[in-house]
C-alpha cells in the first residue's frame, strides 16, 4: 500500500479502533480487575475482603448444631490487586482471511489487556509463520497494519511459539483465536495444548472474536481439543470480558449455546 493511501486508511481506521476502544475497554478492565484481586487469598482479611464461601466452606467442622452456626476460626479473603504483574496472558491469533473481524476486535482487547500493569501480554499472529505483535500493543492500528489476511495455516507452528515463551505457567492464560483448520501437523498440536495444560497454563479456543456467532469451523478438531479439556466455542467481544475473567480465576468458562448462535 502506498504511504499516501495508507495514511488515509490508518485514519479511518484509527477513528474505528477508537470507537471499539471506548465501547470495550471500560467493562474489561473493570471485569479483570476483579478477577485478578479474587486469584489472589489472603489469611487474615479486613472484613470488607472475607470470601465468605470459601470461610465457611473451610470452617464446616466448627459446625454447632444447637446454635445452627459456623463458628469461624479460619478467614479466607480476597487478595487485593498488586503492582507487579500477577498474570500472563498470551493472544494467539489465527490471520487467515475468514478471521478478519477476529483479528480487528483481538487486537483492540490486547491493547485494552496491555494497558493493566497486572497483566503481561503478548500478542502472536499466524498463517503458516508466526509473527509477535507484542512490541506494538500500544497501538491497535500498528497490530492491524501488521497482519496481512490470506494464506495457509500451521496452528501447531504457532502454538510451539508461544510455548516457548511462557515462563510462568500456572499463571498464564493461552487465548487461541482460530477456526482451526490446521495445515500443520495435527497430532503434535493436540499434544502440544495437551502439554501446556499439563504445566498449568488455562487454554481457552476461541473459534470466533466477532459479533457474527459460530463460525464454520473444524468440527474434528474442535472436538479432539474439548477431550483434552479445552472446549471451542464463539465469543462476541461483550462475553470476552467475562471469559477473561473466568480463566484468570481458573474456574468455569461461560460457554454460550453453539446451537443459538447460528
Amino acid at each position: 500500500m502506498p504511504e499516501t493511501a495508507k495514511d488515509s486508511a490508518r485514519a479511518v481506521v484509527r477513528k474505528v479502533v477508537e470507537e471499539l476502544e471506548k465501547k470495550l475497554a471500560n467493562r474489561t478492565r473493570a471485569a479483570l480487575t476483579g478477577a485478578l484481586d479474587r486469584s489472589a487469598r489472603i489469611s487474615r482479611p479486613r472484613h470488607r475482603d472475607i470470601d465468605w464461601d470459601r470461610t465457611i466452606r473451610a470452617n464446616l467442622k466448627n459446625y454447632l448444631p444447637e446454635y445452627r452456626t459456623v463458628v469461624p476460626e479460619r478467614l479466607i479473603g480476597y487478595g487485593r490487586a498488586a503492582q507487579s504483574v500477577k498474570k500472563e496472558v498470551v493472544l494467539c491469533i489465527d490471520q487467515s482471511g475468514s478471521m478478519a473481524a477476529s483479528v480487528v476486535y483481538a487486537s483492540v482487547f490486547g491493547a485494552v489487556l496491555a494497558s493493566m500493569r497486572a497483566i503481561d501480554t503478548r500478542l502472536v499472529v499466524f498463517d503458516t509463520a508466526v509473527v509477535d505483535l507484542t512490541d506494538q500493543l500500544d497501538d491497535p492500528v500498528d497490530v492491524l497494519f501488521g497482519t496481512q489476511l490470506g494464506g495457509g495455516t500451521d496452528i501447531n507452528r504457532a502454538l510451539a511459539y508461544c510455548q516457548s515463551r511462557i515462563t510462568r505457567p500456572a499463571e498464564t492464560v493461552v487465548v487461541l483465536i482460530s477456526d482451526l483448520y490446521e495445515g500443520g501437523i495435527r497430532d503434535e498440536m493436540l499434544k502440544r495444548v495437551a502439554a501446556m495444560k499439563a504445566s498449568g497454563v488455562q487454554f481457552v479456543t476461541l473459534l470466533a472474536l466477532s459479533d457474527e456467532g459460530a463460525p464454520t469451523y473444524d468440527r474434528d478438531h474442535a472436538a479432539a481439543l474439548a477431550a483434552l479439556d479445552a472446549p471451542a466455542f464463539a465469543c462476541t467481544p461483550d462475553l470476552f470480558p467475562d471469559v477473561m475473567a473466568a480463566a484468570l480465576e481458573k474456574r468455569p468458562l461461560p460457554i454460550p449455546d453453539m446451537a443459538e448462535q447460528r
